[in-house]
């Protein structure tokens, strides 16, 4: 075991402060990561405060982890000491099910998997976050992070980044495609960058044109206030694919008006509250509404390469780790533009 700095909450809603954790000693297929980064996502505050259900506390947020290899066990064919890793939302997964077997852990039917923070190991052991000095983590759900992307912008692509590539892929987001993404917070201007390098005609729609200015610079064709009526009778029937990265319950059939004949409405943000839907907004053009998780571990490290390819990383704000407090208020505030990133050397 070791004994490391992390930044814990207590209980619930409680803030966070200062502690020490136990990090599992380096099995035959592990890896020590020194942790460099950690952004704060959005779910980490839904879990600190027990916003999607019972959580396991104490609890160390932080599943957008970049970091250095600082030991392998004697199993580990994948890194070596020295290496740029990152850790996303899971440590684990059962391994056995199709889903897992396909790479498509996040979907594990055969337990769920495991998550990086307020999840039990399967030696039943609680799961911390990436608000630490280091994390032990089996190879198999590492991956590298390129030579081309700085370790404190890639960070929050292990969820931002994968959690809107994912859904753009496998909907087919690319040139001759119409996009909208709503919300241009830390998910929505990842989805914007990545849909641009796609090819796809990418629209954001915001509340307002607050940040009007950013979404044209970081990649976006279009911009719409959704608090403007004429938008959605503008745009109806316009977009192949909408990505919702919004924690907000929408009116769906507003949205859904704005997809044409076969259109996919796929949400990646998870509101709290259940939402409700008029069946009719489906039935009328053959429409979907889906749902949309991170990605599997090969997907991730293919929407790392990607990033890189294109030169993509995160709109960040560099913070210490005493302001992580004042942070979690200023998201729920859409005070940050974009996302937050502990430089955890001040832990």
């Amino acid at each position: 075991m070791t004994t490391v700095a992390a930044y814990a909450a207590p209980a619930a809603k409680a803030p966070l402060e200062r502690t020490t954790i136990e990090r599992r000693a380096v099995r035959e297929f592990d890896v020590l990561i020194d942790i460099k980064f950690a952004g704060i996502c959005h779910s980490d505050i839904h879990q600190v405060q027990e916003g999607w259900g019972e959580a396991v506390f104490p609890m160390v947020p932080g599943h957008e982890i970049a970091g250095i290899v600082s030991e392998v066990g004697p199993g580990v064919t994948k890194y070596q000491v020295g290496d740029r890793v990152g850790v996303g939302c899971m440590v684990d997964s059962c391994r056995e099910c199709d889903n897992c077997k396909a790479g498509q852990e996040q979907y594990c039917t055969g337990g769920g998997m495991i998550g990086t923070y307020n999840a039990l190991d399967k030696d039943g052991e609680p799961t911390y976050g990436g608000y630490a000095e280091k994390i032990v983590v089996d190879e198999n759900y590492v991956v590298r992070i390129p030579d081309g992307l700085s370790l404190d912008v890639a960070a929050p692509l292990l969820c931002a980044g994968i959690t809107t590539y994912s859904p753009l892929k496998h909907w087919n987001a690319g040139p001759g495609k119409k996009v909208a993404v709503v919300g241009m917070g830390g998910l929505g201007h990842m989805a914007v960058k990545i849909a641009h390098a796609l090819g796809a005609e990418v629209t954001v729609l915001s509340q307002s044109l607050r940040k009007q200015e950013d979404g044209l610079k970081l990649g976006a064709d279009h911009y719409y206030a959704t608090s403007d009526p004429k938008t959605f009778q503008e745009l109806a029937g316009t977009f192949d694919l909408i990505v919702s990265t919004v924690s907000a319950p929408l009116d769906f059939g507003a949205f859904l008006s704005l997809l044409r004949t076969d259109g996919v409405l796929a949400n990646v943000g998870a509101p709290e509250e259940p939402v409700s839907v008029n069946l009719f907004s489906l039935l009328m053009g053959r429409k979907t509404l889906a749902g949309s998780a991170i990605g599997g571990i090969q997907e991730t490290q293919e929407m790392l390469d990607f990033c890189a390819e294109h030169g993509i990383g995160a709109e960040i704000e560099l913070i210490g780790a005493s302001e992580i407090n004042d942070a979690y208020e200023r998201v729920q505030s859409s005070d940050v533009r974009y996302r937050f990133v502990i430089d955890t050397a001040t832990i």
